[in-house]
């Protein structure tokens, strides 16, 4: 809950916006709504701010712009229908999406001791792949709300050399609906490794001119270190976790921490850093980068070439699935995200339940931090943050 009761909040009438009669006003506070925008990293979510000069005072989030009540157009539709929606919940990230809804059905029904072991493969590979991109187009939209047009220029460009890869392999570029209930649609196409590896090389090959035009430029350190701290004691007060939680030098990963999939057997670390401020976040999301590319070249070497790649599924149309419930958690690029689903016996889920972090970083964490910020930085703050509103109005 957030620290301020804006119902309570003297002359202000919560559904009206309106003052309210008999009340005064501060006449130096100014009321300014910031956005509704999409650079593609917030969404379309905007802030309802009350200003003093250019200090803010308080604000509200708000999100349902565009892509919203997911949960129950699912328990209306058949169990295969739900894969066009559930990647809306995170449209720049929906192979996580993808997985959770597979894995919790697959569970519940007992496909899962079913899924080849390439199947597991392929769906650890575009999930890394899928983090990959999403942390390029972060760390470029970073920069780019203090009008450092060059970075996203660049990290936008890598990202897009990924969208080929997925446009390959799944036939989309965003949406890809290439998880499936027991494993992916359809193996590597040939020379897929080469090529991906070819695109691995050129990211790292600009990582060194990012480190220098990000990091270690004096402008952004100004602008990013020591603001928008978050507090230690937030962490688990309100389920922190993701990079936030890492750039508080805490090291949780759902990854590690409750494997699932193939990563138990890759070799690969926790990226953590310390400040807790804007700048340690960037921090943790450029050392992901280069995580990233090292945990998909173990999975195109260890990956077997041969084998089934889905197992075989029943009619999807008449597929029921037993009474039963259950929680499966997966580490997306802004936290852990996880699917709370009960069926009842029928062909369709009875109840399904997205939990994810955007909520905790858009609204609760966003609004506890606002009172007494500059204005300058309220951009970078919802970056360094990274919300999918559509994960909150689902």
């Amino acid at each position: 809950m957030s620290v301020f009761d804006y119902t309570t909040q003297p002359g202000f009438d919560l559904i009206s916006e309106t003052p309210n009669a008999g009340t005064t006003v501060d006449p130096k506070e100014v009321q300014l709504w910031f956005g509704p925008q999409h650079p593609g990293i917030t969404g379309n979510m905007s802030v309802q701010l009350w200003l003093e000069g250019d200090t803010i005072k308080r604000g509200i989030t708000h999100v349902g712009y565009l892509h919203r009540g997911f949960e129950k157009l699912m328990e209306r539709r058949k169990f295969i229908q739900s894969f066009p929606i559930v990647c809306r919940m995170c449209v720049a990230e929906p192979d996580t999406t993808e997985y959770l809804l597979a894995s919790s059905l697959e569970e519940l029904s007992g496909l899962d001791q079913a899924v080849p072991e390439k199947g597991q493969w392929l769906r650890t590979l575009v999930m890394e792949m899928s983090r990959l991109q999403v942390t390029l187009m972060v760390m470029g939209g970073q920069v780019g709300t203090m009008g450092m047009g060059t970075a996203p220029n660049w990290t936008y460009t890598l990202r897009d050399f990924l969208l080929d890869s997925f446009e390959e392999l799944t036939g989309g570029r965003v949406y890809h609906m290439y998880i499936t209930y027991g494993g992916v649609r359809r193996d590597l196409t040939p020379g897929f490794a080469q090529r991906l590896e070819a695109t691995l090389d050129r990211i790292e090959e600009r990582l060194p001119y990012l480190d220098d035009l990000i990091l270690n430029s004096a402008v952004f350190q100004q602008r990013t270190q020591g603001v928008s701290v978050v507090p230690a004691e937030w962490a688990d007060e309100l389920g922190i976790t993701g990079p936030v939680l890492r750039a508080m030098g805490v090291a949780r990963d759902t990854r590690r921490d409750y494997p699932y999939l193939k990563y138990p057997e890759l070799d690969f670390k926790v990226c953590t850093a310390t400040g807790s401020d804007i700048y340690a976040r960037t921090q943790v999301r450029r050392a992901e980068i280069a995580e990233s590319i090292h945990i998909i070249r173990q999975i195109l070497q260890m990956m077997p070439q041969e084998g089934p790649y889905c197992a075989k599924l029943p009619n999807m149309l008449t597929w029921t699935i037993p009474a039963g419930s259950t929680y499966v958690r997966a580490e997306s690029s802004r936290g852990e995200m996880g699917f709370v689903m009960v069926t009842d016996g029928s062909d369709t889920i009875r109840r399904v339940h997205l939990r994810g972090p955007s909520y905790t970083n858009a609204v609760t964490i966003l609004e506890r931090m606002l009172p007494g910020m500059n204005i300058a930085d309220l951009s970078a703050t919802m970056v360094s943050l990274q919300t999918c509103p559509p994960e909150i109005e689902r």
